[in-house]
């Protein structure tokens, strides 16, 4: 086997090493990776030279951390703990070389390879277009190669912290403003930048003196404690322990460099990486993966994209291709309906992007259509208009005619049935459903809805669209809600009806975070607009025999539609629901289940009916287009982890509290022990 790692002594006495990694187009920290670079160090450190260069000869980037797949063979965390203890080594060993060391670095450096840079005594980046970070608590864990101490040596603790508590990568420049990189460079001038660094090497990096003084014993309780109650606002200890892990090892060792700061990160790390969350939380991301690998960016030449409809959503649909780099066209009737769509895209682009130039660029790829000139010209055409029937099937038929070849013809439809929209078309097979969720440009998920004729090469240019638009396709058959829609009405209804019978919206809210939900099901309904729950639930009560809420007729009626009109079930402030927490602390026995088990029990329908090809797919369509508690893994794992038999039975339990909709389908016939089934 080729190694991943090389080296070589120039003229200057200064070695460069290089890592390049020979099975795959990313690098990433295996064991093997980093028992090698031990054996590549020791072997330099032979030769004396003046200096040291690690690079990556990857085009893409430096390295992408650790080998996430390499997580799911540990047994326990006694093995963890012997895998993170190598590469704490190894890493010292760079460290404390008696020469100095760079690493430059391009594209990416995260987890793991951030970390080996941290080891180094000097970081050039690459400008523009490198990004570095700290994400491990997105997995459930934390730094566990030194970076937990030396993030904290190098930039300060709240540098640091917003690194390892947020798990968001930086950009270069940020990056040399917190004093993480020494310099940025021009990428064709990054070796001869880092062969001047060496030979000329200036004085290393420290953290503000400021730092110093958060690092006192005396004064390391009161920060943690403040650390602690920001991160109360956004995760439960209970569900990610990871965040609060970190904020522990530092109150405990500040910025020390001992041996014991070390063993306790490894131990910490080592305990974590054994558990539940952790656990699940690599589930989710090997399942994001999996989305990822759907839609190949080479199976569709896209340049332009037409979309007709310029209310929230279409209007966010088209402001988020704009983002990504596409010419991009918005129609509907009048210009004051696209005007403020353009306003919010232009919010949106100042948010994103980083320079001026960059704005003005994605300012200028959006343009106003109110003719639809450019259909004949789009790649893509998007319709995002009304849920109405009759309305987008005339749509079709005044633009069908005008679409050039090979253009993908699609409906951001929620709920209608696809077999319906197209039944008029000359070709009904080049009609696909791609289903953005609200917000755009924070839901990661896109349903790719098909029919038994829709085209094979319609949904390979769909699949490839949502890829290129950097989102995460599903496949799924079309139905009644498809799958996302389908799973969350009966959880949004049986929190509307609690509420009808009195019980506190912020009491039915706070159960579903104590489940572990991002967000409560009265606020979400809020925020995605009570007028879509309304035209959505209105469907499946005709098809699936659901019950509509009085209450959510009520509301409409009187347009109050949620966040957007500034009332719904809550009252909004600066976009934000005033809520009376006194009543978010009520007590109501067994809510948490009656909200989550009807969710429990759409998943097991839509299992049974197919509407998705696999289970792992059921569990990422719902976690990425719902925000399913993630740490649980899915819908389908938690029934798993939890129990087909004791859900199911506490599914019985309701039916005979409040009636048929508790009924457990008969899809869990197929989920029960072969004895009770």
């Amino acid at each position: 086997m080729r190694p991943h790692w090389s080296f070589e002594v120039d003229s200057h006495q200064l070695a460069w090493l290089a890592i390049d990694h020979p099975e795959s187009g990313t690098n990433t920290l295996t064991q093997a990776v980093v028992t090698e670079l031990g054996e590549r160090i020791r072997e330099i450190a032979s030769k004396s030279p003046k200096g040291l260069v690690i690079y990556s000869k990857k085009k893409n980037g430096f390295i992408a951390g650790a080998d996430i797949k390499e997580f799911t063979t540990l047994k326990n965390s006694g093995e963890a703990l012997q895998l993170i203890r190598g590469g704490q080594r190894v890493f010292s060993e760079i460290e404390n070389l008696p020469f100095p060391t760079l690493v430059v670095l391009h594209g990416f450096a995260m987890g793991g390879g951030l970390e080996l840079a941290l080891a180094c005594r000097y970081r050039l980046a690459v400008r523009g277009s490198t990004r570095l970070g700290l994400p491990e608590v997105k997995l459930g864990i934390h730094p566990g190669f030194g970076g937990t101490v030396r993030s904290v040596r190098l930039v300060g603790v709240q540098s640091a912290m917003r690194l390892m508590l947020r798990g968001e990568p930086v950009h270069a420049e940020t990056a040399l403003k917190m004093g993480l990189v020494d310099r940025l460079v021009e990428s064709e001038q990054a070796h001869a930048a880092a062969r001047e660094f060496l030979l000329h090497p200036p004085e290393p990096h420290h953290p503000p003196l400021l730092s110093s003084v958060f690092n006192l014993p005396l004064v390391r309780p009161l920060l943690a404690r403040r650390l602690r109650d920001e991160l109360r606002q956004h995760v439960r200890q209970e569900f990610y322990p990871a965040p609060y892990a970190i904020v522990s090892l530092w109150e405990r060792f500040g910025h020390a460099a001992t041996p014991a700061h070390y063993e306790a990160e490894a131990h910490s790390i080592a305990n974590l990486m054994s558990s539940p969350t952790a656990r699940n939380l690599v589930r989710v991301f090997l399942l994001q993966d999996q989305l990822k690998s759907l839609g190949k960016k080479a199976d569709f030449d896209l340049k332009r994209v037409h979309v007709i409809g310029a209310g929230v959503m279409g209007g966010d649909i088209a402001a988020w291709c704009a983002l990504r780099g596409y010419a991009v066209s918005l129609q509907d009737r009048e210009s004051r309906f696209v005007e403020p769509a353009l306003i919010r895209a232009r919010k949106l682009f100042e948010r994103r992007l980083h320079t001026p130039g960059e704005i003005a660029s994605a300012v200028k790829r959006l343009q106003m259509d109110l003719e639809g000139q450019n259909v004949a010209d789009a790649d893509v055409v998007i319709e995002a208009i009304y849920e109405n029937l009759d309305a987008k099937k005339a749509l079709y038929a005044a633009i069908e005619p005008k679409l050039k070849p090979g253009a993908l013809l699609a409906t951001n439809t929620s709920s209608i049935r696809l077999e319906r929209l197209s039944a008029d078309l000359d070709d009904p097979g080049r009609l696909v459903g791609i289903h953005f969720f609200n917000p755009v440009a924070k839901m990661p998920l896109v349903e790719i809805v098909q029919t038994a004729g829709t085209h094979a090469e319609a949904l390979t240019r769909a699949l490839s669209f949502a890829r290129q638009i950097e989102r995460l396709p599903i496949p799924v058959q079309s139905a009644p809600g498809f799958l996302v829609n389908r799973v969350l009405m009966p959880y949004l209804m049986e929190a509307m009806l609690a509420g009808m019978e009195g019980i506190p919206y912020e009491s039915i809210d706070e159960a579903a975070l104590r489940f572990g939900m991002p967000m409560g099901p009265v606020e979400l309904a809020d925020t995605v607009g009570l007028d879509v729950a309304l035209s959505v639930a209105k469907v499946f009560a005709q098809e699936l025999n659901k019950p509509v809420p009085a209450l959510l007729e009520t509301l409409v009626q009187a347009g109050h539609l949620g966040k957007k009109t500034g009332r719904g079930f809550y009252r909004y402030r600066d976009g934000q629901p005033v809520k009376d927490r006194s009543r978010a602390m009520l007590s109501h026995t067994d809510l948490e289940d009656r909200l989550i088990l009807p969710l429990l029990n759409e998943v097991v329908a839509c299992r049974r009916e197919k509407i998705v090809a696999n289970d792992d797919w059921i569990d990422a369509g719902v976690i990425f287009g719902t925000g399913f508690a993630p740490f649980r893994g899915g819908p389908l794992q938690y029934i798993r982890e939890t129990g087909p038999q004791s859900v199911y039975e506490r599914l019985k339990h309701f039916e005979e509290r409040l009636g048929e909709r508790f009924r457990p389908d008969r899809g869990w016939q197929d989920l029960l022990p072969a004895s009770t089934a």
